[in-house]
């Protein structure tokens, strides 16, 4: 059963400009940021006041979305679960194709994406029953 969203995911054409715009003007609260070499990329980890996040990314030379993965604008939608496996199951049992479930390096949680009707992408992520909200 889906519990959330955990997280929503966006891919920046400006980093720095974006950086500033989600934390100086709106004032969210920077959880952990990431530099990630081997892309060329940078993970920024944004706290909304409810406990919600927003990733921010940075690629080189994003193209516009509206549909490849690292393209610029909204990535995914992430919806936060007790048990990844068992949505699997569920998503699979109804004919829904999922991606094999990975472990966040950072948080070392399970996710998996999958897509919905219009191939929007949507995540499935792990979380602890300690961390519901409502």
């Amino acid at each position: 059963m889906l519990a959330g969203i955990h997280h929503v995911a966006l891919i920046c054409s400006d980093y720095q400009r974006s950086k500033h715009f989600y934390t100086e003007i709106l004032g969210l609260k920077v959880l952990a940021e990431h530099y990630r070499a081997e892309r060329l990329s940078y993970k920024l980890d944004l706290q909304l006041p409810d406990g919600s996040q927003l990733e921010l990314f940075s690629f080189p030379n994003p193209p516009p979305r509206p549909s490849a993965p690292e393209a610029q604008g909204l990535r995914h939608l992430a919806f936060q679960v007790l048990d990844v496996a068992q949505m699997v199951a569920h998503l699979e049992a109804r004919g829904i194709e999922v991606e094999p479930v990975r472990i966040d390096p950072y948080t070392k949680r399970a996710y998996t994406f999958f897509k919905d009707p219009d191939a929007l992408p949507l995540e499935l992520y792990q979380i602890l029953p300690t961390e519901l909200r409502y």
